[in-house]
Order: C-alpha cells, then structure tokens, then sequence
C-alpha cells in the first residue's frame, strides 16, 4: 500500500524538505510566509500574508473524528454542497472531493453545479477567486485555510504589471489604456496571465484584451493571442511561457525576461521590438526542484524508464524529458502506459504518490528523491475542511472568497477567453 505523503515524512523525516510539514498546519498558520515544503524560501509580500485559523477543538480531533464530521456534513448539506479539490491535494482531503482536477479542469467544475449554494474549494487563494467570478450570484465559494495562498501567483502583483505594460508600451508607442490595432489589425501588444494569478490581473488581462491560460490550454491560448496580436506578455511563471512558446517554434532569442525588479525589466527597446514573448520573471517552487540530473539517474536506475514532467519546470528539465504536459496530460500518460512500465514524474509529490496508488502493477516515482510538497497546497487539512463544513451546517459561511464586481467583470472577460479555449 502506498503511504501517504505526511505517513512518509513521519516515517523517514530526513527524506523531507522539512519535517515540520507532518504537523498540523495550524502550527505555523500564524507565521508570516508561505510555511514548510516548497515555498518555504520564497519571499512573502505584506499584503499576502494571510492568518489562517481553526478552533482548538478541531486540533485535537482524530483523523478518524474528523472524517466522520465531513461525511456527516456533506450528507446533510447534500446538493447545497459541492467540494472541489485540486489534484496537488493531500489524500485526506480529496477522499471528500465531489470533483478532482486540475486548474482548468475545477474551473469548469465551478460552473456545472448551480444548485449547489456553497463551493468549498480545497486548493489555494486564487482558485478560489476564480470559482467565485464563475460562479452564481446566490452561490458562496469557501478556502478552508486563508493561508493557502500561491508564491508563484505572489511574484506578479498588479502595481508592478501595470508599470511594466506602461513602458512596454510606450517603446510600441501606443496608449496602454486604448491600444488599438495597426492597418494589418493586430495589436502590438496583448496580456496573457497564467491561472495561478490574482483576479486583479485576470482583471488587467479582461480589461487590455488579453486572456487566461491553464497549463492544459497554453499553446491553445497562445495561438488566440497570436492571431490578435504581435506579441504577448506572459505573466507570471516564465517556464510554462517559455516551454510552450518554444515548442510551438518562437526562437529563444525572441523571448525576453522581464524582471520587475530592475529597469525596464532589465532589457533594451530593441529587445523589447525584436521580442515574440516578454516572460515574467516567476517560478513555481515545486517545478523549479526538478533537475536534468535527476532525468539522468532516473534513466541510469532504471534503463528504459519513460519521463514525463510538468511544462512549469525548467526548459532543460522539459527537453531532456519524454514527454511534457498538464497534471491532467500526466495522469493520461500514465494510463496509457502498460503493466511492468517504469515511469519517472516531475511534479508534485501527491499527485505522484497518487498514481503510484493507482497503478501497482508499475513503477511509478518522483523525480525529486526529496519529499517537498506544495508549501500553500498542503495549508489545506482535514480539520479545516470539518470546521468549515460544520459551519455551513450551522447557517454560517467561514472564509469566504468575494471578488468585488469591478474586479470580477472584466477577470470573467478573460475567463470565458479562456474556458472558448479547448486544450490541443
């Protein structure tokens, strides 16, 4: 039987990141930062430091307590109630999920349950903006931990976006508040936000044109982008940007970085005119682990095995991989392999340790021999989700994720782009 990830971490702690993500989320919810696991490192801004809490009851329960308490309540909420739980989840949560995908996957999710008048959405901050714009006006969309937030949604904030499209746009030498289109009818320049974003710049993209992408739609979403436009900025993870502009043929050459921790972004206008792609300078923590030498021991262990790694690793990780692709494309990969197959994943570890579970009769494993999982994704534990569930169940609505309407309208622009955006 495969363990779970927390069983082995209690099991051999010196193989994790960080043996403090065994214990209770609450134990470090109070703390400014993203906590154990992945992100750990990753700077924190102000304004994303959210507490989480749990009354000290729901600490003390039992896993076994604690599961009865949302069956309990899920039975008795019954079509009130749908529970959305992203594929990076820990076991304990998504046994209770009514939908398990990824981003794109939960987005479209949110919209084929409008009886339900409560969407508790076990993943992180900015999903749960999502499925608050998508959702109906009487429905209510619920994060059981405030604290899970996103580092690599944190890396692009809406002040430094709208600088950066400021002068980018002033070396196209349109105004950024009224682009318009050239005689061949693109424009110079459109704005393509990853998911894991704030709504303030799904917003941003609504309100300039542009469009959301999920990792299982990015080339589908730029080939939109490139019949509107001449260029795209592509925020905020510069690997998924990369990988995917590259693989549908745009030169490296023509994919500039934008830091917004320097000087127009740490280019030159004649970068800025040559470019295809402005990428920005974000990452995701659990991707960024993921090493071509850990490719090369995996291949020495087991000759012949096959490597499938998520599009947000690094460009050399994706080129020395067999295959790349969406936590859905990885889960599809794997089912159609064969009994006795050795397969080596690059992503996070739950899902990895799921589909081992899954397919016994393979040998399925993480690339990274170190057991790290998604700092934010893991803030979500069984305890929160029996308390927020015993709430419901009260009449009340705990942790409630409201995206105001101006925000709302023009991110639901870029949203629906997205959602018209079927994945190749």
């Amino acid at each position: 039987m495969t363990l779970s990830v927390t069983e082995q971490i209690e099991l051999s702690p010196s193989r994790s990141c960080n043996t403090k993500l065994a214990e209770g989320p609450w134990e470090f919810d109070p703390h400014p930062g993203y906590g154990p696991g992945s992100s750990e490192a990753d700077p924190i801004p102000d304004a994303t430091t959210r507490s989480g809490q749990l009354p000290q009851a729901y600490r003390e329960m039992s896993q076994e307590e604690l599961h009865e308490r949302i069956r309990r309540a899920k039975a008795a909420l019954a079509e009130k109630l749908v529970i959305l739980g992203h594929f990076y989840q820990r076991d304990e949560v998504v046994q209770h999920a009514d939908f398990l995908g990824d981003s794109y996957q939960l987005a479209k999710a949110a919209l084929s349950k409008p009886e339900a008048e409560h969407i508790v959405f076990c993943g992180v901050h900015f999903m749960a903006e999502t499925a608050d714009i998508l959702s109906e006006e009487h429905q209510k969309v619920i994060l059981p931990n405030l604290a899970a937030g996103c580092s690599m949604a944190d890396m692009a904030d809406e002040d430094s976006v709208e600088a950066a499209w400021e002068d980018i746009c002033d070396v196209y030498g349109v105004d950024p508040e009224n682009a318009v289109p050239g005689p061949d009818g693109k424009l110079p320049i459109l704005p393509v936000t990853y998911m894991n974003s704030s709504a303030a710049l799904k917003a941003f993209c609504g309100r300039h044109g542009g469009i959301v992408c999920t990792s299982s739609n990015a080339s589908a979403v730029l080939e939109w982008a490139f019949e509107r436009a001449h260029r795209v900025l592509f925020f905020p993870d510069q690997h998924l940007g990369r990988n995917t502009a590259k693989a549908m043929g745009v030169p490296l050459e023509q994919m500039p970085m934008w830091n917004p921790r320097r000087s127009f972004g740490g280019n030159s206008a004649e970068d800025l005119l040559q470019a295809k792609v402005l990428l920005w300078h974000g990452f995701c923590s659990v991707h960024k682990r993921f090493t071509v030498r850990q490719i090369d021991k995996a291949r020495a262990d087991y000759p012949g095995c096959r490597v499938i790694v998520h599009p947000e690793s690094p460009m050399p990780v994706v080129d020395a991989a067999d295959a790349a692709g969406s936590t859905d494309a990885i889960r599809k990969y794997v089912a159609a392999s064969s009994p006795g197959d050795v397969i080596a994943i690059g992503t996070e570890i739950n899902l990895v340790n799921r589909l081992a579970a899954e397919y016994p009769d393979r040998t399925i494993f993480c690339l990274d021999p170190v057991i790290c999982p998604c700092s934010t994704m893991y803030r979500i534990h069984p305890g929160y989700l029996a308390w927020v569930l015993d709430e419901i169940v009260e009449g009340r609505t705990p942790n409630q994720i409201i995206v105001p309407p101006e925000t709302a309208e023009p991110a639901r622009v870029a949203l629906d782009r997205m959602l018209a955006a079927a994945p190749k």
